[in-house]
């Protein structure tokens, strides 16, 4: 028995010694699906996962997706993961020898973006859009197996629009209607592919003040001319500002003012403003 025991231990240290990074997924990969191309994801590099507040890719994200295309861009294979799947983070393709694109996409949305076209990576009003990071690359498929760890960029930028004032009694939700930016991205570049009309709504009856906005801009720095409308429970105008906010990729651009205090429905436009670090920085407007 005592032999057995030696032996049980022998064999979860090989497991854990040859797993993947281990800080990704708590268990070995052992059951993961026989490939000759295995990939893990090793690192968001904009969320190290020494930050105790999101340590591991589960953390900094709920979703992620693996897809293989020929040099010509017709996809060949896609691996779509949540949260809480057996091997999160990890993905294993069995692939004809040859060189293909290999596209990693982390992110929180509600659903899967359409990954066709890896030109054109498309999310949507309806599933949202949310902090995402990319990986793309070439690999070659020989006759031994390949085993890759990936590093993915945040590709993203953020406006986080914040309300100093009350809201008047009538305020069920607030609506953020935004252009300038794009609800799509080329993997080749990261930059936005498409020009978009983005749309969120958030149920503001529990006091949120606070709204992150996010896109991707068709340049490292970009405008988006947003249209901030309060709406009553019929969804029904209350009031309504307009906004042209300056952004730039990877970084975050903190827009706060009275909001019920200015003068609704007109034009407030921001120019001048220089943006210093990245997400490793934050630039604040007032409006």
């Amino acid at each position: 028995m005592k032999k057995q025991s030696i032996l049980w231990s022998a064999l979860l240290a090989l497991l854990t010694l040859f797993s993947c990074y281990q800080p990704l997924i708590p268990d070995d990969d052992a059951g993961l699906p026989d490939g000759n191309l295995r990939i893990c994801v090793s690192q968001l590099r904009q969320v190290p996962f020494s930050d105790p507040s999101r340590s591991t890719v589960s953390d900094a994200c709920t979703r992620l997706n693996f897809a293989i295309y020929n040099k010509d861009g017709t996809r060949v294979k896609q691996i779509n993961q949540q949260v809480g799947d057996a091997h999160f983070g990890n993905a294993s393709f069995q692939l004809d020898e040859g060189t293909y694109q290999l596209v990693v996409v982390a992110h929180s949305s509600d659903g899967n973006p359409t990954m066709t076209d890896p030109a054109s990576i498309k999310f949507t009003n309806a599933q949202g859009f949310t902090d995402t990071f990319l990986y793309y690359g070439e690999v070659t498929i020989g006759e031994e197996p390949l085993e890759m760890q990936v590093s993915l960029d945040r590709i993203v930028s953020l406006c986080r629009f914040i309300i100093t004032d009350d809201y008047p009694a009538t305020v069920a939700t607030m609506r953020f209607y935004y252009t300038g930016g794009s609800g799509a991205f080329n993997a080749h570049t990261g930059l936005g592919s498409v020009k978009s009309k983005q749309d969120v709504k958030f149920d503001v009856t529990t006091g949120q003040k606070q709204f992150d906005l996010y896109t991707f801009l068709h340049d490292t720095t970009g405008t988006i001319h947003l249209t901030a409308t309060a709406l009553d429970t019929r969804d029904r105008e209350v009031y309504s500002r307009e906004f042209d906010i300056p952004l730039r990729q990877n970084y975050i651009t903190w827009f706060s003012g009275a909001f019920f205090g200015g003068n609704g429905t007109t034009s407030s436009t921001v120019i001048n403003v220089n943006i210093n670090t990245d997400w490793s920085g934050e630039t604040h407007i007032t409006f």
